[in-house]
């Protein structure tokens, strides 16, 4: 068979394969929304509970389009069942890219992708359990006298799902830097000596990321700075091990020599 065919039918199972990873993930998120849905109110209630916890007493949240009470709840649901199909998510994307990866590529892939999912949801978990309850008192009682504190339920959910996504991507800070040094692209020595850029990275992300306030922005920088001296941590040990691998393999290579006497 020519070599163009061969490439063609490749290409074309590729392509199939990757349909069906696609279909299995949007199947999985279906299938978590059915429930969702079903439960869609109490989990915008669960949602709106900083905030309605941090309002001023007989303050509450309104809806300024007559169709938001019906929908923003089906919204959250949505995105609420996405979010927890992430593993299943990334499971679809990692059997799919597995076969194209050396023995020594899956060894690392698999741990990295386990630990991204898992960084993901403590970011989101961090928002909601640590942020939310800092900034939302403080944005409710810096409200100007007689202005009235009543929070539009599509704008909140737009809004928490921002820091959620935000903090969740923050959150990877430590995968990124071990696949980097990884990679190549740079060493855990270049990545220290760069610790004052990186520190001011962190606070400009958290500007661009986070609503603005200087709050906010401190509750997502400090964080990151923490995660990349863990990341660094860990990409140093990685090295070292590698090292002492490279090192091993070299030892036993020379044992295998014939002598010369």
């Amino acid at each position: 068979m020519p070599q163009s065919k061969v490439s063609g039918a490749t290409f074309v199972s590729h392509l199939i394969e990757l349909r069906d990873r696609i279909l299995r993930a949007v199947l999985a998120v279906l299938i978590l929304f059915i429930p969702a849905a079903y439960f869609a109110n109490e989990l915008y209630e669960y949602l709106a509970k900083p905030l309605m916890v941090a309002l001023p007493e007989g303050n509450t949240m309104i809806s300024t389009e007559p169709h938001g009470p019906f929908f923003v709840p089906f919204k959250f649901a949505f995105a609420f069942s996405v979010i927890v199909a992430m593993p299943v998510l990334l499971y679809q994307l990692w059997a799919f890219i597995a076969p194209g990866l050396y023995q020594n590529e899956k060894r690392i892939a698999l741990p990295l992708l386990v630990s991204s999912t898992l960084l993901f949801y403590s970011g989101i978990l961090f928002a909601y359990y640590i942020v939310f309850p800092l900034v939302f008192p403080f944005f409710a009682g810096s409200a100007p006298e007689g202005v009235a504190v009543t929070t539009d339920i599509s704008a909140y959910l737009t809004f928490t799902l921002k820091l959620f996504f935000a903090f969740g991507i923050a959150f990877e800070v430590p995968v990124a830097t071990i696949l980097v040094v990884r990679v190549g692209l740079t060493t855990p020595e270049s990545l220290a000596s760069k610790r004052p850029y990186i520190i001011v990275t962190a606070f400009v992300a958290g500007m661009m990321l986070t609503p603005p306030d200087i709050f906010s922005q401190t509750m997502l920088a400090v964080p990151v700075w923490v995660l990349f001296e863990i990341g660094l941590y860990f990409s140093r040990q990685f090295v070292k091990k590698k090292k002492d691998e490279d090192e091993g393999t070299d030892d036993d290579e020379t044992g295998d020599l014939p002598s010369t006497s």
